[in-house]
């Protein structure tokens, strides 16, 4: 399975240890890299034994950058992050996945309470500025870092604030002034904000923290977790049969994306994604496991089983959202939109 080129028009160096890569899509492949707020790419690099997939935040906002950008932090032993930040260059080509995810505010007129630690400002990063340039909302901003020297997009954020002065609020936490984030410290902050939805990402354990806080004030808390592919996704899997292995046509799936519809068979025996990439539909996907929600879509119509999940919570099944990936049909028809 190809992937889409995107050359590197700039590496960035944002701290000592994070660099942002600028990227340009070739040029057959320009539409389909259209994206929302906090989506990200997966990237294709080089392993011992062949290939392997990261996937990276964009950092850039759909709505005032003209070019895409993921910024990447150096992680002990990281397959990706090292070989990104010592290798990658202006001018090299690199395979992606087209962008994905879930991670996007509904609207951006909502106000909103962004958290993120270290690296993981790099999706909230894109919310902020897509709300303040194409959002009426406020938002404010918890931002957790070592120290100092290790504020992703420091410069940013300040001027950002400078512009947007009733809008926008930034808190820097600081591990060397005020020590680990504590959850009485973490209420304390969050508290003026109750009343709005949180999107947060960083490192796990912070992200338990801050996520068990914020329930309990009430809050609806939208996450986005970094993890490492099992599989190559620009590979095509082998198949995995239903259980109980039933065969034949179970019906017919309608899909809405990119502003058009099209009616595919999907055999019982197949998972929805492959069902829509095998009639040549160019759905959105990355680990094919239930991890990232990157092949995740809305269900209009009819009701589906889900192999595995580990990223859709109770109000996502709710509003309706499938992970396209292990996805199997229950009903003989189902209608989905990615455009939703």
């Amino acid at each position: 399975m190809t992937g889409l080129k995107a050359r590197v028009v700039d590496v960035v160096h944002e701290t000592a240890d994070a660099r942002s890569l600028v990227l340009e899509p070739a040029e057959g492949d320009r539409d389909r890299f259209s994206y929302r707020p906090g989506q990200f790419l997966t990237v294709r690099v080089p392993a011992e034994d062949g290939w392997a997939a990261r996937c990276y935040s964009l950092c850039s906002s759909p709505l005032t950058d003209d070019r895409l950008k993921v910024t990447v932090k150096r992680v002990d032993g990281g397959l990706g992050s090292n070989w990104i930040c010592d290798n990658v260059t202006a001018g090299d080509v690199l395979e992606v996945l087209r962008p994905a995810g879930t991670f996007t505010p509904s609207s951006l007129d909502d106000d909103l309470l962004l958290v993120a630690g270290g690296s993981g400002i790099t999706p909230i990063m894109s919310i902020l500025k897509s709300c303040l340039v194409g959002g009426t909302g406020k938002v404010a901003l918890l931002y957790a870092n070592r120290d100092e020297r290790s504020v992703i997009f420091a410069d940013e954020l300040r001027a950002l604030t400078e512009e947007h002065p009733d809008r926008l609020t930034v808190v820097h936490l600081l591990e060397s002034v005020q020590g680990l984030p504590t959850p009485a410290a973490v209420r304390s902050l969050a508290r003026p904000y109750a009343g709005r939805q949180a999107f947060v990402c960083g490192p796990e354990v912070f992200m338990d923290l801050v996520t068990g806080t914020f329930t309990g004030l009430g809050m609806r808390v939208h996450v986005e977790r970094f993890f490492s592919l099992e599989n190559d996704p620009f590979e095509e899997p082998e198949a995995v049969d239903a259980p109980g292995g039933e065969a034949g046509e179970a019906g017919e799936i309608e899909v809405e994306m990119d502003g058009e519809t099209r009616t595919v068979p999907w055999p019982k025996s197949e998972r929805l994604l492959d069902a829509l990439l095998r009639a040549g539909v160019d759905a959105p996907f990355s680990c094919r496991e239930g991890n990232c929600s990157a092949c995740a879509c809305v269900a209009l119509e009819g009701a589906v089983t889900l192999d595995a999940n580990a990223v859709l919570d109770e109000q996502d099944l709710a509003d309706g959202l499938i992970l396209a990936c292990q996805a199997r049909p229950v009903t003989d028809r189902l209608k989905i939109t990615y455009d939703g």
